[in-house]
């Protein structure tokens, strides 16, 4: 049976059409924390439910009924309110014959079964931020590499998540090395900017959060392994998310107590699927355990204050409060940086390190940020 979608939330909804209600089940799962999920057994209720609230994707089993896979596609190719929607075709064969009527169809990504969570997720992405991504290609090297490279990473780590094997670092870091190189000749301001607009708001974050603790950490004299330390754990500090639903994740309005809780959980998710890299440096966790305690006590996971937090964990606290608040969500516009800045001196006194964050804003504005 169908699960319905609201109107006014299309542009983030993926719809799943298979007869499998495991395969159904097991997409929603690996999509969870990226997109509202619509699911459907048969093509006759999703052209319907489609019809009259468009989606950003849809994925679809070759063994799609009543109307067969391929066919259905060519039909939404002919819809005016669908033909531009792209389509993920997902088969248990893959021979040269199932992929050229894939293609014929109309489809816009193939994966066969079995893949990896980070392909499904990645095939989606690629779609929906087509022209975002294109722009990517056309810049130079170095801004180009930091961006592919570090999403490829973030996308990456669904999968360590998915089978628990354990996250290699060399891999992380050899990801962050052109971001840790873009900002140390100052060329990061082109990998905010187009970032911003990518639909993977958790990924957007993580890298305004990598570049900005980078930026922080050259203002204060770090060097070599601690900036790919820095740059690493600003992209690795909020995993834990990847298992939090979107619509908790990006819900308009106060969040319930089940819901704070389920937020809040994050952080403890972050270290367990952190600390299975034997080779992480301890920093990298305590970035991810600790970026959101706060120096009166009030913050969480375990609300340490005062000397119970380093400047690692004070300077990634500011950077993550700056970034949240400049970020564009579903639920909110992006604030400006002065307007970012303002709100955490007005409202959030006692609660970040006063000499840090005015270090910080003394960085931005020499930047130009």
């Amino acid at each position: 049976m169908s699960v319905e979608y609201a109107t006014s939330s299309h542009r983030e909804t993926v719809v799943v059409i298979d007869t499998s209600e495991s395969h159904r089940r097991q997409v929603e799962h690996a999509l969870t924390s990226f997109y509202r999920i619509a699911t459907y057994g048969n093509t006759a209720d999703a052209l319907t439910a489609m019809s009259k609230s468009p989606p950003c994707a849809i994925v679809i089993d070759r063994g799609a009924e009543p109307q067969e896979s391929c066919d259905f596609i060519a039909t939404l190719r002919r819809n005016p309110t669908l033909a531009a929607t792209p389509v993920v075709f997902i088969s248990s064969s893959d021979d040269p014959a199932t992929r050229k009527a894939a293609k014929d169809s109309g489809a816009d990504s193939f994966l066969a079964k079995p893949y990896r969570r980070s392909m499904l997720i990645r095939a989606i992405s690629q779609q929906i931020n087509r022209a975002i991504e294109r722009r990517w290609e056309k810049l130079p090297t170095l801004q180009r590499d930091a961006l592919v490279g570090t999403m490829d990473i973030f996308n990456s780590v669904s999968d360590v998540i998915e089978s628990g094997e354990p996250i290699a670092y060399s891999k992380v870091t050899d990801a962050c090395g052109p971001l840790v190189e873009a900002v140390g000749t100052g060329e990061f301001r082109v990998i905010l900017d187009e970032v911003r607009g990518h639909d993977n708001f958790s990924y957007a974050h993580s890298l305004g959060v990598a570049t900005l603790l980078l930026l922080f950490g050259y203002t204060i004299g770090l060097k070599g392994d601690e900036l790919s330390l820095l740059g690493s754990g600003g992209l690795l500090h909020d995993v834990g998310k990847m298992s939090i639903p979107y619509d908790v994740l990006n819900k308009v309005g106060a969040l319930s107590k089940e819901e704070q809780d389920l937020m809040r959980g994050h952080v403890t998710g972050t270290h367990a699927y952190l600390e299975k890299c034997l080779d992480l440096p301890r920093n990298i966790l305590l970035i991810g355990n600790q970026h959101h305690e706060r120096l009166d006590g009030s913050g969480y996971p375990k609300g340490l204050k005062g000397a119970e937090l380093n400047e690692l964990a004070r300077m990634s606290a500011i950077v993550d409060v700056f970034c949240a608040l400049s970020d564009r969500r579903p639920y909110k516009p992006a604030q400006t940086a002065e307007q970012a800045l303002q709100i955490m001196l007005d409202d959030m006194p006692g609660k970040l390190d006063v000499q840090l964050l005015s270090l910080f804003r003394e960085m931005l504005l020499d930047s130009g940020r």
